[in-house]
């Protein structure tokens, strides 16, 4: 994976293609109506504000929102009350509002894929360096906050 630009909206881009070009080519069965329309929206909206907020956390405590660098600031304030990743729920909520509102089933187990890759490629790496990095701190931040809720 040499020169590919190894980062969660790149992904999240590629599990979308993904989710489009199975809905047009491979629908299975088109289950979904209006009220998934709805709700996937909301889980799209809800998915990007989640993630303007943390964001701005970041911008606030000035450390890099970059997943491969280390960390300045262990920030647990803002949306990391609740989640130890909440940029990567939002863009969760993002895909599955999205898979929802295309209403195929044959993309339906694409957002469970996606929690899988963002667990092996940033998350795991992002909990190692935040230990090496703060030590006791972030043990105990790790115990008292879940990984996604």
């Amino acid at each position: 994976m040499k020169g590919f630009p190894d980062l969660p909206p790149i992904w999240f881009a590629g599990f979308c293609l993904a989710a489009w070009l199975l809905a047009r080519e491979l629908p299975l069965v088109l289950a979904f109506g209006p009220v998934f329309w709805g709700l996937g929206l909301v889980l799209i909206a809800g998915g990007a504000g989640l993630i303007v907020w943390s964001a701005l956390w970041f911008r606030a405590k000035r450390t890099t929102i970059e997943p491969h660098h280390a960390p300045r600031v262990l920030i647990t304030e803002g949306p990391f009350r609740f989640s130890r990743n909440p940029i990567y729920l939002g863009l969760v909520a993002m895909l599955t509002g999205y898979v929802l509102w295309l209403g195929a089933l044959s993309a339906a187990l694409l957002p469970g894929l996606f929690i899988s890759v963002l667990t092996l490629r940033f998350i795991q790496p992002e909990e190692e360096r935040l230990i090496e990095t703060f030590g006791l701190e972030a043990r105990r931040y790790m115990q008292t906050t879940g990984r996604w809720l």
